[in-house]
């Protein structure tokens, strides 16, 4: 039962993070894009906003990456010592995932904070295309849960695959 709750949750998340980082790159490519050909082509023609655009999807692309990279374990982490003291490699995991937890929890935190700071100030919109700010600022505390969602995930799972290693259930 839960097993099946915590493969729902990862292909929720898994679907999340796929679709959301392909539309936003593939806005901030067709806008970059189509800005260099209207530049190249026309003497006077160009799409103003769209660094604006390509500054904020890399922004986006960032954040949620954190959450994709914690899936496919590509996080930064000590790997050099537990490949020469193998004993470390638990300790090492565990201390890693100790401080994603952490990251994750101030992401929520200070994101919520900054969220609501920029939602209050009605004048923190985006330069060129006037977005209200907290819009981009609100990616921060989501995304900070979706960390800490994301690596309890891969705990059980590391867990769950040790337990299965050795035989025990």
């Amino acid at each position: 039962m839960l097993k099946k709750i915590f493969k729902s949750i990862d292909r929720g998340f898994l679907f999340v993070e796929d679709w959301s980082l392909f539309i936003a790159v593939a806005v901030a490519l067709l806008t970059a894009m189509a800005n260099v050909i209207l530049r190249k082509t026309t003497s006077n023609i160009s799409l103003y906003w769209s660094d604006e655009v390509v500054r904020k999807v890399i922004y986006f692309s960032t954040y949620i990456g954190c959450v994709a990279a914690i899936r496919s374990r590509a996080l930064i982490r000590i790997d050099a010592l537990p490949q020469i003291f193998p004993v470390l490699k638990k300790p090492l995991t565990l201390i890693s995932h100790v401080a994603v937890l952490f990251f994750a929890l101030i992401m929520i935190y200070l994101g919520a904070q900054m969220t609501v700071m920029m939602f209050q100030d009605e004048y923190a919109k985006t330069a060129t295309l006037q977005i209200p700010e907290w819009y981009f600022y609100a990616v921060l505390p989501i995304m900070g849960a979706m960390m800490f969602i994301r690596t309890l995930l891969v705990i059980v799972e590391d867990w769950g695959n040790q337990h299965d290693a050795t035989g025990e259930n």
